[in-house]
C-alpha cells in the first residue's frame, strides 16, 4: 500500500491511485484526486456527481451503476465523460473517495 498526500493529509491509496477509508475524504482531498485524472477545477456539476456517489456509497456501501447516477443526476453518460474524462467508475468514484468498483457503476 503506497501513501501519498491529498488535501494536507497522508492517505493510504490502492495501485489505481483509490483512498482506501472513505472516512479519509473531503472536498480538499476531492479537489487534489480531481488533479490526478485531469480535471483541475471542480465545477458545481462536478460536485453535483461527486456529493450523489458518496451519499449512495454512504447509504447502500456500493457505487450506483451508471443508468442510475445519469437519471438521479440528470447527466447523460457523455456529460458525466466530459466532466471525469476516465468515466464515472475511474474518476468520479475515485474524487469522490470510493473505493474502487468491482463491476459496472
Amino acid at each position: 500500500m503506497e501513501q501519498k498526500e491529498f488535501g494536507g493529509k497522508m492517505l493510504d491509496i490502492d495501485e489505481d491511485g483509490f483512498i482506501q477509508d472513505p472516512e479519509d475524504w473531503n472536498e480538499a482531498v476531492a479537489a487534489d484526486l480531481a488533479k490526478t485524472e485531469g480535471v483541475e477545477e471542480l465545477t458545481e456539476n462536478h460536485w453535483k456527481i461527486v456529493h450523489y456517489l458518496r451519499d449512495y456509497y454512504l447509504q447502500y456501501n456500493m457505487a450506483p451503476m451508471i443508468r442510475k447516477l445519469c437519471k438521479q443526476t440528470g447527466f447523460k453518460l457523455k456529460e458525466i465523460y466530459d466532466l471525469f474524462p476516465s468515466g464515472p467508475a475511474k474518476g468520479a468514484c475515485k474524487v469522490a473517495g470510493l473505493p474502487k468498483p468491482t463491476g459496472c457503476v
